[in-house]
């Protein structure tokens, strides 16, 4: 049984693990979007879930955690001045995975993982128009 033993090992070490896996986050911070296979696809979500969770409340304490991760001060601004306020209001999930294809050298189902749009926002009246309301006029 595996009790307490969360997360994929992928052939790899530790180490090597980890830096993999913060590479997929810093390209799909920066990108938006990336192509991956849909294992590291679903083990990276949660890392890139948490730097965006960091880059909605923006302290010196956060910024230092986010940069933990992505190694870049740059990428560290965009993700704080741009991602992070888009998010603001949004509970969580601001991943989405989308099932893509097979790799044609080993058939590995690969995946796109991207990131969700802040647009979402409530509709106004104008937007809730039916046909009772156009045969009232």
């Amino acid at each position: 049984m595996r009790h307490n033993k969360k997360g994929r090992k992928f052939g790899r070490e530790a180490d090597h693990r980890k830096a993999m896996l913060k590479n997929l986050v810093i390209s799909l911070l920066t990108h938006g979007r990336i192509e991956t296979t849909v294992a590291k696809a679903k083990e990276m979500r949660s890392l890139a879930e948490r730097v965006i969770t960091y880059a909605k409340n923006n302290t010196v304490h956060h910024r230092r955690l986010a940069f933990a991760v992505l190694h870049n001060h740059q990428l560290v601004k965009k993700v704080f001045d741009e991602i992070g306020p888009k998010y603001a209001n949004r509970p969580g999930g601001y991943t989405r995975i989308l099932k893509t294809r097979f790799r044609r050298g080993d058939c590995a189902p690969m995946a796109i993982i991207e990131l969700v749009e802040a647009e979402i926002e409530t509709k106004t009246k104008a937007d809730h128009i039916t046909a009772a309301d156009l045969d009232r006029d």
